[in-house]
């Protein structure tokens, strides 16, 4: 038995802490029935449960060899246990550092990062026979009852029941992503596929927010909010998190008797909420750790999520489970579509230029600047440090201007303005108040985590009858809270992540009945852009996400390693330079021996923390090892209790340092060096200052670095680092300033027809059609109503004697009947195309594949009007399959779905009383 994979099955990790060895856990078991000379077997583990039931075997394997090679060993084991006891085991196979579970009756081997507990064991067990299939199955309308959210289910359902462990949905914002995921665990709890379910998102307003949801919709599922030590993780089915919040958690988290709460198999589902690449280059961890089917939800657009997105749900790139995107959300008049006015302001656009500038400005540019500031200021300074009070007011003038207003255009309605920060928000509401006294200081408001009692503001928002009716955020509002009398959004910060972007989006698509009066609903709502954010998603719509920042633990260790490489070189083998190399080395390793093998990060890497353990491994390190250690170890070490000021002079020497060893250029890191030098000189009251007197003078010259060695720049950095306490922090000075700006540009976009371009007839009839679809007769086709003769009468008006002639229409349209062509052209409202498939659509009667069916008619109408019946034939009906086919167990359902085709057609047609 390899020392170490015995080693690890006395971890909390692994087998010791949930089960009792030579009862629970017997080694060396001995099997029969194995195909070797004399047909017995010896398992190296057997666990079993409280019945006495062979749970699993476990083989393991020496920890330089490949764990797939005793795959086939642990099968013909698991073959031999399951004839002997009646059961078939699960399979587990290790090396001790890598660890694979074979649930071989349902799912291929995949990796995890430790055992399972005799109770998770039992009940991978008990469910081969109490999960029930998810087919048919039957979705409580009263938490989804909208026919793409029992779509979105179905797919989940049926990627699951194809052994997918993964599955990722699309859903616009506003749709109703949380109610699907509710929904989603209401099937899967009731079929027995899932039992302790877990939900992270980013913030911990979407966390509050979700557990609410669940709790209102499954009011008997035992909840818990990790960021709330009233609740009760252990005593609860379902846990919701923030993802910093479940890191520290599943270390710290405890059950009664002591042991770890959240071990490897306590969790059979995770939610992600918004998920997009860099949660998963960040808290990978949690996802590593965890052995869960994994439910991804985000609102950003299919084709702009990013391949690592697909990679990590293993799907195809650009292919969701499921997708239910904005557009088509619009088009099901579920959601409200936008159009954005997007402006171009010079010093946003160009920044601020002395010489351009009014000779009066000039003037008053001199008398606010320091020198420091020069003559031209980058655009990236405004509403950063700089604020300029004119392109503040253009903003708030286009705004109250060309706004969306309510109550008969005397208020303006419901406003996000999202600023860069704090200060820039507390400067557009100052403005908004110099601006527009009259509304006493009420009408605009701050919104972001550095009001006290923000949440009281948030409701008062939220109400349409109370003020604020303009929200003034900083990052809170960008997500998460749901505000249908939203109607203009402000963008006056520069966004480049897409998810973040299509959030923002997401704060006005909700509908909102009689916003504007009895029976006014609200159709759409403006998006004012200041930063060229619309531009830039046109040009780069995957955007640009952050990447994750090395920490300076991170830096400082991995600059350490560095340096240890670059010693081990041929020119300094000599007796200085290697006893600094083997210091450095000492430190390292300390670093190294503190980390806890305990803890689930440290046991994910466990293979190379051991490695790289052993001193003899430093001796020379590889290119390789370098690559491995900043993988696998530098993220891993503790920080040290230091001051951070000290810590990062360490990083600045350890910089320079390195430069000197690799022959390369530190100029930067040098200056700011010496500036720290120059600064401590003015401080030589103070004793400790005083002391290094000599090493601040002597680095403030030239000679000094052009001649010091690696033994003197440590000298600097041990002499310094400690005193660098004494200096005053570097703050940016902030300006406010009131420079005339300029709009350079003004293009609004949305979903609007070019009224210029009119110069057929054709067009003209399009146009019409669609600028005129609430007119009697055209809303009559558009909802599948019948016609009268006086409709086609008042079409015949129009189409031959407004627009053109009737020889026109013959010459564009042929024989085509007036009364389909304009149903072809506007085709058939969406609420209308359900309503009459209505009986499928809400019937949990039909599979994913007839359900899919069934929605791409529903398609075609809404987009075409009327349907030749030989389309099914062609794409994409082809691809999901024939009606024949599809309806074969049911081929009444098949005709009354070709009856709801002919009668649709009809209506477009036929004319009552002629």
């Amino acid at each position: 038995m390899p020392y170490l994979c015995w080693a690890f099955l006395y971890t909390s990790t692994g087998v010791n802490s949930y089960w009792e060895f030579k009862k629970d856990v017997i080694v060396e078991y001995p099997v029969v029935g194995m195909p070797n000379q004399e047909g017995v077997g010896y398992v190296d583990y057997v666990l079993f449960g409280d019945n006495g039931k062979p749970l699993a075997v476990i083989e393991a394997k020496r920890t330089t060899a490949d764990p797939n090679k005793g795959k086939q060993q642990a099968k013909l084991y698991a073959d031999c246990i399951e004839k002997m006891h009646g059961q078939r085991p699960i399979i587990f196979y290790t090396n001790g550092f890598e660890t694979y579970i074979w649930d071989d009756l349902n799912y291929p081997a995949r990796r995890v990062s430790g055992f399972y507990n005799k109770e998770e064991l039992s009940l991978l067990i008990d469910r081969r026979t109490m999960k029930k299939p998810l087919k048919n199955v039957q979705i409580n309308d009263n938490i989804t009852n909208r026919y793409y959210q029992k779509e979105a289910v179905l797919a989940v359902c049926d990627a699951l029941e194809n052994k997918r462990r993964k599955a990722l949905l699309v859903m616009a914002t506003g749709s109703g992503k949380t109610r699907t995921a509710i929904s989603i665990v209401d099937v899967l709890t009731r079929h027995n596929w899932v039992k302790n379910i877990l939900f992270l998102a980013d913030r911990k307003t979407l966390v509050t927010q979700a557990k609410n949801s669940f709790s209102h919709l499954l009011p008997n599922l035992t909840l818990c909010n990790l960021l709330d030590n009233k609740d009760n993780p252990e005593e609860s089915r379902m846990v919701f998190s923030t993802y910093p919040t479940m890191m520290n958690a599943i270390d710290e988290a405890k059950r009664k008797d002591g042991k770890r709460l959240f071990t490897v198999g306590h969790f059979d589902l995770i939610i992600i909420d918004e998920s997009h690449r860099s949660i998963y280059k960040k808290y990978r961890a949690i996802f590593d750790y965890f052995d869960a089917i994994l439910l991804g939800l985000t609102a950003t657009p299919k084709d702009e999520i990013d391949r690592n997105t697909y990679e990590v749900f293993d799907l195809e790139n650009g292919v969701p489970t499921y997708a239910y995107e904005l557009d088509q959300a619009v088009q099901d008049g579920y959601l409200v579509d936008y159009r954005t006015i997007e402006t171009k302001l010079k010093f946003l656009e160009e920044g601020i230029h002395y010489d351009e500038l009014l000779d009066e400005e000039k003037e008053r540019y001199e008398e606010t600047f320091d020198d420091e500031v020069g003559e031209d200021i980058d655009s990236a300074a405004l509403n950063e440090w700089l604020f300029n009070d004119d392109t503040i007011d253009t903003v708030l003038r286009d705004l109250m201007e060309k706004g969306i207003r309510v109550e008969g255009g005397d208020k303006l309605g419901k406003t996000i303005i999202f600023a860069k920060n704090h200060r820039h928000a507390e400067r557009i509401v100052e403005r908004f108040d110099q601006l527009f006294p009259e509304y006493k200081g009420g009408f605009a408001r701050v919104i972001d985590y550095s009001v006290n009692y923000y949440q009281t503001l948030i409701d008062d928002f939220s109400d349409r009858n109370k003020w604020p009716q303009i929200a003034v955020s900083v990052d809170m509002l960008d997500t998460g809270v749901d505000i249908p009398e939203v109607v203009n959004l402000v963008f006056f910060k520069k966004v480049r992540s897409k998810s973040k972007f299509w959030q923002m989006i997401g704060r006005g698509t909700r509908l909102c009945k009689d916003l504007f009066g009895a029976g006014q609903d609200k159709t759409h709502f403006l998006i004012f852009d200041y930063c060229g954010n619309f531009e830039f998603f046109r040009e780069n719509p995957k955007g640009i996400e952050g990447k994750a920042v090395e920490s300076l633990t991170e830096r400082l260790f991995n600059a350490k390693i560095e340096i240890i490489k670059e010693l081990q070189h041929l020119q300094y083998q000599e007796e200085e330079y290697i006893a600094h190399r083997n210091e450095l080395i000492d430190e390292v390793l300390a670093e190294i021996n503190k980390l806890n093998e305990e803890n689930f990060r440290v046991r994910q890497h466990i293979q190379y923390v051991h490695k790289f353990k052993n001193r003899a491994k430093w001796d020379s390190l590889t290119a390789m090892d370098l690559n491995e250690i900043k993988e696998h170890i530098s993220p891993l070490i503790v920080p040290v209790n230091d001051d951070e000021l000290a810590k990062r002079f360490d990083l600045l020497m350890y910089t320079i340092e390195l430069a000197k060893l690799q022959t390369k250029n530190a100029t930067k890191p040098i200056r700011s060096v010496i500036r720290t030098a120059e600064a401590l000189s003015k401080l030589g009251s103070i004793p400790q200052v005083m002391e290094q007197k000599y090493i601040i003078e002597k680095v403030q010259t030239e000679e000094f670095w052009s001649e010091a060695d690696i033994f003197e720049l440590e000298a600097v950095r041990e002499a310094l680092r400690d005193l660098v306490k004494f200096l005053e922090k570097e703050t940016q000075k902030i300006y406010y300033t009131n420079f005339k700006d300029q709009v350079l540009e003004v293009k609004e976009n949305g979903p609007m027809f070019n009224v210029n371009d009119l110069k057929n007839y054709r067009k003209k009839v399009e146009h019409y059609l669609h600028e005129h679809r609430d007119q009697m007769t055209i809303y009559k086709l558009r909802n599948n109503k019948k016609l009268t003769v006086q409709d086609l009468k008042t079409l015949e008006h129009i189409l031959w004697n407004e627009l053109g002639t009737q020889e026109d229409y013959k010459r564009e349209f042929g024989d085509t009947p007036i009364t389909k062509l304009v149903r072809q052209i506007v085709g058939l409202d969406p609420q209308a195309a359900n309503e009459a498939f209505s009986e499928f659509l809400s019937s949990e009667r039909l599979n994913i594949q007839q359900s899919r069916f069934v929605k791409l008619i529903v398609d075609y109408f809404v987009k075409n009007g009327v349907m030749d019946k030989r389309v099914l034939q062609e794409e994409p009906f082809k691809t999901v399959g024939s009606i024949v086919e599809l309806f074969k167990d049911n081929m009444d359902d098949a005709r009354r779905i070709i009856s709801i085709i002919d009668g649709i057609n009809r209506n477009s047609e036929e004319i009552a009383g002629a």
